[in-house]
């Protein structure tokens, strides 16, 4: 075998070599990022994310009790940092399509078939802001009454509002798994569960 083709030899073999250890390394860093998203995310990348969170769209089905009577709505929610907040009810029909938003210090409602005055009356929870994942994350950044349990693949965030006797306590439940919410509990001063929110679909940007 002559020089040329020695040497023709060594280069094919020297890029094949950098091709394969390029592909390798392409392939190992796609499967690590893939599961940092996964199972191998930790518990404080999750609550970090979470409370980091600049936009986010819900659908979420609340569970509202008053001493009268118990309420259950399935909504639309959307939160624009730092103060644009939406939310639309879905269900029941009666009072669908009623929307709700906030922009700094206003609050708008859209509705054509339903007096402005009765949502205010019948729908207290609803305008109040405790519902809104926003306000929880507020909250457990500003408050020092605030503790963190892991529990069933679920990390658990408890925050304590003093100034309130009916959303004293409040819980989010987050997935391990999706790192998103799953559920959130707010009760009163006697730990009486008043708001049950399940979230039904979650998207949000960090």
């Amino acid at each position: 075998m002559n020089r040329n083709k020695l040497l023709k030899r060594i280069i094919v073999i020297v890029l094949l070599i950098l091709t394969i250890t390029f592909l390798f390394i392409f392939f190992y860093m796609n499967k690590s990022k893939k599961m940092k998203f996964g199972n191998t995310m930790s518990s404080q990348e999750i609550i970090n994310n979470i409370l980091n969170i600049s936009e986010y769209e819900t659908v979420i089905e609340a569970e509202i009790k008053s001493n009268k009577n118990t309420n259950k709505y399935i909504m639309k929610q959307k939160y624009i940092a730092p103060n644009i907040l939406e939310q639309e009810i879905i269900e029941p029909e009666n009072i669908q399509g009623i929307k709700i938003i906030k922009k700094e210090n206003e609050l708008k409602v859209e509705n054509t078939r339903l007096d402005i005055s009765k949502i205010y009356n019948d729908y207290e929870y609803m305008t109040d802001n405790c519902m809104d994942l926003n306000t929880f994350i507020d909250s457990y950044k500003s408050n020092n009454e605030k503790k963190v349990e892991e529990k069933n693949n679920e990390i658990i965030l408890y925050t304590e509002n003093k100034d309130s006797k009916y959303t004293r306590y409040r819980a989010l439940y987050i997935s391990k798994e999706t790192g998103k919410p799953t559920k959130m509990e707010i009760k009163d001063d006697s730990k009486k569960t008043l708001i049950y929110i399940l979230y039904k679909e979650v998207k949000f940007t960090s």
